[in-house]
């Protein structure tokens, strides 16, 4: 344990950060990144929208309201922040080939020639790999470095924004002391609560108690496991991850759902929290499925396939709801379930998200399959934050739209702040873009999988099936 050390790098307000790097004028502003709704949830928040009070998983509604006027909001780009995450984990992998990926933007690593090393040794290593992953893609990172996975994240979190936090041996012990319990990989709200009734609110008062008394308060298995990281012992190992094949969220309520209103309403926040980690994991997915367990405890389950992986929360939070089926029919609904699945790193952006997010379950009744209604539909309107290419302007993004006309910031990563210039919302000169193409990236996109960003898979028969 004397000779290790383990790293845990974590990108700096991410989803913000891409943002803010593929479309310059937004440097330094607040933005927020999320669901634009009214049941929207924030699923990033850059740096000078934290100074507010603004974070990830808050309703939008509250984070705008605590902004205020200057506040930025767009919609997540699933596909951009996947390329992002590819490049960074690319340039961290060149210097600590193997990775632990927790998320899109954050790993641990035990780099081989850091065993034995001393504190300083790490901290240059941890600025360079800094360094490193800044020039490669304009990003920053803050790394931490310590004895195990657990003094790694505390470190990483220490070291925001943009720095470096080495944990030494000799201030391992006085350091967790003095931590929340609920810092303690692994403590939950309710083994919190259950802690803080018998007065135990410090790491180092959780460290303090017997193996047995630990036991009887967490339990005979999870207990013992985290008594030894309170006191600093973890020695985990570092290891790829396998992937995840399925993404969910659930939600059981204290009265039971009735309507289907109540159902559709209950769905948004549920489906937000899945979406969420669905863009922590970085990929698409093509099957969305809703659970339904009733007041009997018996369970409903519906999916859909959509003819292309996907991470566009419109799309995905839309098919959920079109799933659902009427307690009137069904009986009285105590727990709602949103999982994604069919998961890939193919993804392809949404062509109609308005159309989406606006079609009810008696609009999917009609249309004959995606393909056919994505030729038949007419054209919806833009929306903010939408990816455009104009023949003369390049490539740029929709930052208003209304009344017939469309505001454009034409910009990319590669071109510093760009011009904005208002335009007929029918403007011939104006088509959507890959939104990747912001990242000015070609030759790194080039080199990744070849079918990653262009047109959808062939469509299969989709799934519609209870039981």
């Amino acid at each position: 344990m004397g000779q290790r050390w383990v790293l845990h790098f974590d990108m700096d307000a991410f989803f913000a950060s891409v943002e803010q790097l593929t479309r310059p004028t937004l440097r330094g502003r607040p933005v927020l990144v999320g669901g634009l709704g009214g049941r929207g949830v924030v699923a990033g928040a850059s740096y000078q929208a934290r100074v507010f009070g603004a974070r990830s998983a808050m309703p939008m509604h509250q984070a705008r309201r605590l902004v205020g006027t200057s506040a930025v909001v767009l919609p997540p780009r699933g596909v951009v922040y996947g390329v992002a995450s590819a490049r960074v984990l690319d340039t961290v992998r060149a210097v600590v080939p193997i990775l632990e990926q927790l998320s899109f933007d954050e790993a641990f690593g035990e780099p081989a020639e850091l065993a034995g090393a001393d504190a300083d040794t790490v901290v240059r290593f941890c600025e360079d790999l800094r360094r490193d992953i800044l020039a490669t893609t304009g990003l920053t990172a803050s790394v931490g470095a310590g004895s195990g996975k657990q003094l790694a994240k505390i470190a990483s979190g220490l070291a925001k924004p943009d720095g470096v936090r080495v944990v030494g041996r000799e201030e391992e012990r006085a350091l967790l002391a003095g931590l929340p319990v609920r810092r303690l990989w692994g403590i939950g709200p309710v083994a919190e609560e259950r802690l803080h009734r018998l007065g135990i609110g410090t790491v180092g008062a959780l460290a303090a108690l017997t193996d047995s008394e630990v036991a009887d308060v967490l339990g005979a298995t999870v207990g013992p496991a985290l008594h030894l990281l309170a006191r600093g012992i973890d020695d985990r190992p570092v290891a790829e991850r396998a992937e995840s094949k399925q993404i969910s969220a659930e939600s059981t309520f204290a009265a039971d759902l009735v309507t289907l209103d109540q159902l559709r309403d209950a769905v948004g926040p549920i489906g937000d929290h899945a979406h969420q980690r669905l863009l922590r994991d970085g990929r698409g997915a093509r099957t969305v499925t809703v659970k339904l367990k009733k007041s009997d405890m018996s369970t409903v389950t519906r999916s859909a396939t959509l003819p292309y992986a996907t991470a566009d929360a419109a799309t995905l939070i839309g098919t959920a709801r079109r799933l659902l089926l009427d307690p009137r029919e069904i009986g009285p609904v105590r727990l709602v379930g949103v999982g994604f699945s069919g998961l890939s790193d193919v993804l392809q952006e949404s062509l109609f998200p308005d159309l989406d997010q606006t079609l009810d379950a008696s609009d999917a009744q009609q249309a004959e399959s995606p393909r056919t209604m994505a030729e038949t539909a007419a054209p919806v309107a833009w929306r903010i934050g939408d990816d455009v290419r104009h023949t003369r302007f390049g490539h740029g993004w929709v930052q208003g739209a209304g009344h017939g006309v469309m505001t454009v910031r034409f910009e990319t990563r590669a071109t510093g702040p760009g011009q904005a210039h208002t335009l007929a919302h029918d403007s011939p000169e104006v088509t959507r873009a890959n939104p990747v193409d912001s990242l000015d990236w070609p030759e790194f996109v080039a080199g990744m999988t070849a079918t990653a960003f262009s047109a959808a898979p062939s469509a299969e028969d989709g799934e519609d099936v209870a039981h």
